[in-house]
């Protein structure tokens, strides 16, 4: 499998506004628009703006069909990726195989609906840039440990497998709950097994062996298996806020390598821009916008 995707770029000239927005529920959390806003502006398109829009579970079909033509694509967050898949036009190999879509792009009039949308998953590209900052080396060593087995581990197996990862840890509560998870591992000729949350034993033995862990769930759940972090471990957490997260925390205390959801959510971010403007990522102003100091004012 290859996580890069070929869907067709938006065209729109610099001087036409167009628009752009993140979906989901909570919203106001989110840095997308700090790094957009930037994008667009490096970029010299002084006519587009990317906002917020409060969509909950249920809602995405209505929201983006009541949005009007000058919206040129959609960033989707929880609890709505596997709604953007559904609803979509057209998807992309890799948003298929992995069952979610954190992108929806306008799809340049290819669909039987002129308004038709392009899904895609860039969460995919925002794990693997995660693991390169974090030093993961699967030649050295193939393992990997997953907490959760939710809507952002199924990109994070795509992007481990990917990255050379050739066995993984399943870290669940409830192991019925990571079947869909296991199922795609097997698709991704991942050697993947089952370890509860509760069962230390096994969870130190998992961390002491990985060559990283991705931590997919919320910081009070991953709170839970830090008593199992002894040795230095690569972490990728994929919370950016609150921040550090306990786990993050005490993989520092240890000696290890942590890398926060921010740089998942820039290395995500790329593609996105590339999609709904056709250019390039501005890649360091999209970066030096996730700075305290250089937040868009109208992120406050």
């Amino acid at each position: 499998m290859t996580t890069s995707s070929s869907a067709p770029a938006a065209e729109a000239g610099a001087g036409q506004g167009r628009r752009a927005a993140v979906l989901g529920y909570p919203i106001e959390h989110s840095r997308s628009p700090d790094l957009h806003r930037a994008a667009y502006r490096a970029l010299g398109l002084t006519g587009w703006t990317y906002e917020r829009i409060e969509c909950r579970a249920g809602e995405l079909a209505g929201v983006v069909d009541g949005l009007d033509d000058s919206y040129v694509g959609v960033s989707v967050t929880m609890p709505g990726k596997a709604e953007a898949l559904a609803y979509a036009d057209e998807a992309t190999e890799r948003a298929r195989l992995v069952g979610s879509a954190n992108t929806l792009v306008r799809d340049d009039g290819k669909s039987d609906r002129p308004d038709g949308w392009l899904a895609d998953c860039t969460d995919i590209d925002g794990v693997a840039g995660a693991l390169t900052a974090v030093g993961a080396d699967f030649v050295a060593n193939p393992r990997a440990v997953l907490l959760g087995a939710g809507g952002t581990a199924r990109p994070t197996l795509a992007a481990l497998a990917d990255a050379g990862a050739r066995e993984v840890a399943v870290v669940v509560r409830d192991a019925s709950r990571a079947s869909a998870a296991l199922d795609l591992a097997e698709q991704l000729s991942l050697a993947a097994r089952v370890v509860g949350f509760g069962d230390e034993p096994a969870l130190t033995e998992a961390f002491a062996a990985s060559g990283v862990v991705v931590s997919t769930v919320p910081a009070d759940a991953a709170a839970a298996v830090t008593g199992a972090v002894n040795t230095p471990l690569r972490l990728v957490d994929a919370i950016y806020s609150p921040w550090p997260t306990p786990l993050a925390a005490r993989v520092a205390e240890t000696g290890g390598t942590v890398i926060g959801g921010l740089v998942m959510l820039l290395n995500q971010a790329f593609r996105q821009v590339e999609l709904f403007t056709g250019q390039p990522a501005p890649r360091e102003a999209m970066a030096a916008a996730l700075s305290t100091d250089a937040a868009d004012p109208q992120e406050r």
